[in-house]
């Protein structure tokens, strides 16, 4: 104030006020304050003379610092704590969010003595309210920490991490306080940090610009970060010998492995106090130099570097941060020394979209896609930026698969919410290892051992971090699910079974099985094709907008198959792991994932579809496909080609459409190339249209003959019979004859056949042939029963058709 009092308040967030909560009537260079949670009592530690004093003090003695207790409520009684020679940090502890009253307070003093001692202070309130402290004599007191060189409060979860330093390496603990009066020292963890500080380095405990300047430039710069998901990372920066480099480490603790990384700095003339800033973002971990870099690290996923992001130059800039004095006290919160303003910090989706948009490494578009999806928690709006982009970005991703991180990376966020520690189950990324670089970032991972934890019956960030560590121990990349027994059982049913899954006209199945290889049971695939149609019927009920793509509306027991299998597999999977959920709930989930999934591909068809103003049906074949329908079926390729990939069953109709598309925009050479190659899949519902809509043109006629040699034979019997051409009779004819006389062996005709045209032919060699297929007929062999009209008759009227045409005669 004008008459050189100090005051202290308290600034309240709802009001924007401060309240004022007491004064000393001369200039104090105060070091720390802290109120109790009832505001009745308030503890402050100032220095007692100024340099200018020191003549004075010699002559009288007088302590150096001062730590007080005052009773504000109302100003009353002042308590002296400490008068030392050395500096005293102090803060109350908060009990129970919601609790407004209470008898007593407990308070920390830290002292520049490196130890940490807590004050038990009881109070009472008199006749008048007056709000006094009940001990007389001596407060009771508590060592909490000795020997420490490092110390950081967590005011928001009450604990207290500190460094004690050993003859090679360092210990961090922590120590955490409750609610019912007592604290425990609940972690242990050896760190590779060489302290030889001097002095204490205190973190969130205050700051007194002069003293903590003095102290960093000769103490460790280090900060503890925890997640809510139960991550636990000392952040550090290193010496470096280098003047044009700078070295930090960031040891996940959670993990079991730290990694030091080692920054080229661009503009090194510049860089007078150059000292990397580290903030608390939750997923991630900041590492911040002002007009430098700014190193995004994923907590959650830290194995592989392209999931952390590196921003340099203007995308570095945060333009409320220009200084180095920055500290994170809070989860997404940044204080600026210097000015003395609080801020809060979070990623901008807007600004990561036109990141992604904007990127050319592969290392940056994999990192920012995998923070849109995880990070920000799907929105629509997000989700459709993400599509498109990904539409347009599939020939220039080089080093991983846009569709596959989308799927995987979207299933992740939709489903580990659902159970605690799912996350540790389910794959988050298709990627399984990553050789790419960093421009002028080099990392080195080492392994460090895990924390020791001690604690009965906690809750919350402890329970989290223990689970952590447990998967850690037990192999932590063996526990997510991976596609590789799905992808074998899926071979093995597709090869050794001629898989022929056909519908007939009840909608079931016909297996043809190779005699070879070991049958499968029936009741096997029974209940694989019943997992697939609960995976369907899970499915939302598609409203009209969603009509737009023709997906879901057939069915296709190639695709269901592998749904059944899929299920069946994840399903075993999270049963050996998540034994305490219960059989019904781990339906539940799988059910959900795989539906999911199916759900995730329509919703990609569905905003491509859109996007390029496709109608709704397509399956006119009479004219060709526009430049719209050819980006959708390059996109549709991908898509396949990413399901390929990872195993995963694709919506009943995807191949039909493909296929659809694929004729209205190939030519036929490369149509059937990619038959033959497996990009284009021959559907049922397509193959039945394409050979009854289409004329007998010579062009239509080649490419009806050419998807007709190409069908399997199975399937070939069910829909040449909608194709009404000479060409087509002549080949179930060939097949026929061949199929009666495989079954005929070395038989011979026993007695003569009546006549079956209504004209003899005397034909000797024709005559001969249809008296045998007909012996074969009578003994009840037809292999096509349910075309009734191919039979040893349509054998001879097509060869005499064909003959004549070949003769250049006419049939009559």
């Amino acid at each position: 104030g004008n008459q050189r009092n100090t005051h202290i308040g308290l600034y309240d967030l709802q009001t924007k006020q401060n309240e004022h909560l007491y004064m000393f009537e001369r200039d104090l260079r105060i070091i720390s304050c802290s109120v109790n949670n009832e505001r009745t009592l308030l503890a402050v530690s100032f220095r007692q003379y100024t340099e200018e004093d020191r003549v004075s003090r010699l002559l009288q003695s007088v302590s150096k610092y001062l730590t007080l207790l005052i009773e504000i409520h109302p100003i009353n009684n002042v308590r002296v704590l400490k008068a030392v020679d050395s500096c005293v940090r102090v803060q109350f502890l908060y009990p129970v969010e919601g609790r407004n009253t209470s008898t007593e307070s407990r308070l920390l003093l830290v002292s520049e003595d490196k130890y940490i001692e807590q004050f038990d202070i009881h109070v009472v309130a008199d006749e008048e309210h007056k709000v006094v402290i009940q001990n007389s004599g001596q407060l009771p007191r508590a060592r909490v920490a000795d020997d420490l060189i490092w110390a950081q409060w967590d005011m928001m979860e009450q604990r207290l991490f500190y460094i004690v330093p050993k003859e090679s390496r360092s210990t961090l603990k922590c120590v955490q306080f409750y609610p019912d009066e007592n604290f425990n020292s609940i972690l242990e963890s050896h760190l590779d940090i060489s302290v030889n500080d001097t002095q204490l380095k205190l973190v969130n405990f205050g700051y007194d610009y002069c003293q903590d300047q003095d102290v960093a430039s000769k103490s460790l710069n280090l900060q503890v970060f925890t997640s809510k998901a139960g991550g636990l990372c000392v952040c550090c920066t290193l010496a470096s010998d280098n003047p044009d480099e700078v070295m930090y480490s960031i040891y996940f603790l959670h993990k079991g492995y730290n990694k030091t990384f080692t920054v080229s700095l661009e503009r090194t003339e510049s860089h007078q106090l150059k000292e990397v800033a580290f903030m608390n973002l939750d997923y991630y971990v900041a590492a911040y130099l002002p007009g430098q870099f700014l190193h995004l690290l994923n907590i959650q996923h830290p194995d592989l570097l392209c999931y952390s992001l590196f921003l340099t130059g203007e995308d570095a800039r945060i333009d409320m941060l220009q200084n180095c004095s920055i500290r994170s006290p809070l989860m997404s919160t940044v204080l600026d020394c210097h000015v003395g303003s609080m801020y809060a910090v979070s990623i901008s989706d807007s600004a990561l979209v036109q990141f992604l948009q904007d990127s050319k490494r592969d290392s940056e578009r994999l990192a920012a896609l995998h923070c849109a999806l995880l990070y920000f928690r799907h929105t629509k709006d997000l989700e459709m930026q993400i599509i498109w982009w990904i539409s347009e970005n599939l020939s220039t991703c080089h080093s991983f698969d846009p569709i596959q991180e989308f799927i995987i990376a979207s299933l992740y966020c939709r489903m580990c919410p659902e159970t605690h520690n799912l996350n540790k189950l389910l794959p988050y990324t298709s990627l399984l290892d990553w050789i790419g670089i960093i421009t002028g970032v080099t990392c080195a991972t080492d392994i460090i051992s895990l924390p020791v934890l001690e604690f009965q019956n906690s809750k919350g960030f402890w329970e989290k971090l223990n689970s952590n560590l447990e998967s850690v121990k037990y192999a932590e990349p063996h526990l997510r699910y991976h596609n590789n027994v799905l992808r074998r059982e899926w071979h093995n049913l597709s090869e050794s079974t001629l898989i022929g899954l056909l519908l007939c006209s009840f909608g079931d199945f016909c297996l043809f099985t190779n005699q070879r290889e070991e049958r499968r049971t029936t009741a096997y695939l029974r209940n694989i094709f019943e997992n697939a149609k609960k995976v369907l019927s899970h499915l939302d009920t598609w409203d009209s907008e969603e009509k737009l793509v023709p997906l879901f509306q057939e069915e296709d027991y190639q695709q269901q198959l592998l749904m059944g299998l899929m299920v069946a597999q994840l399903k075993d999977h999270l049963m050996r792991h998540l034994q305490y959920v219960g059989k019904k709930k781990i339906d539940q989930i799988v059910l959900d994932y795989v539906a999911n999934l199916l759900n995730l591909v329509h919703r990609i068809m569905k905003e491509v579809w859109r996007r390029y103003q496709l109608h709704s049906c397509i399956f006119c074949f009479d004219e060709r496909g526009s430049a719209g329908e050819f980006a959708v079926f390059h996109i549709m390729s991908r898509i396949l080609e990413a399901a390929n990939g990872m195993c995963m069953p694709l919506p009943p109709g995807f191949h039909t459409l493909h296929l659809g598309l694929g004729v209205r925009c190939l030519p036929l050479h490369t149509l059937l190339h990619y038959i033959d190659t497996g990009v284009l899949h021959l559907t049922e519902t397509c193959v039945r249209k394409l050979l009854k809509d289409l004329d007998n043109t010579e062009k239509n006629e080649k490419l009806k003959f050419s998807i007709v040699m190409r069908l399997p034979e199975a399937f070939g019997q069910k829909v040449r019979q909608f194709w009404n051409h000479p060409i087509n009779a002549n080949f179930i004819a060939r097949k026929y004859v061949k199929l009666l006389l495989e079954k005929l062996g070395n038989r011979q005709c026993s007695k003569p056949i009546p006549e079956r045209l209504s004209v003899p032919v005397e034909f000797l060699p024709l005559n001969y042939l249809t008296n045998m297929l007909a012996e074969i007929e009578n003994q009840g062999v037809h292999p096509y029963e349910k075309q009734d009209h191919v039979n040893v008759r349509f054998v001879e009227e097509t060869a005499l058709k064909h003959t004549l045409t070949l003769l250049g005669l006419k049939y009559s």
